[in-house]
């Protein structure tokens, strides 16, 4: 189940209450019975698998100039290889 944060609009208290996704929001603050809203936070999400960037999730023994160096390394590899197509084809 979900752990939801609150916080309060009247008296700033702010808490985490575990609740399954059919449960209604809880709208009272338990210790001023003031106004609750929920507190939205960024998520934790890692991609791993095929489809996703290389350099997303790399495991560890990659650099940083490893990405660009194969960059530039792909750019100039598809220019031999567009430049062996044609020879190939005469």
């Amino acid at each position: 189940m979900p752990t939801y944060q609150y916080a309060c609009t009247e008296c700033g208290h702010a808490f985490e209450q575990v609740q399954s996704f059919s449960e209604d929001s809880l709208t009272v603050c338990p210790e001023c019975s003031g106004r609750l809203r929920k507190v939205f936070s960024a998520a934790g999400v890692v991609f791993k698998g095929s489809g996703f960037y290389r350099t997303d999730s790399r495991s560890s023994g990659g650099s940083s100039a490893s990405p660009s160096g194969s960059s530039s390394g792909s750019s100039s590899g598809g220019s031999s290889t567009a430049a062996a197509s044609p020879a190939s084809s005469d």
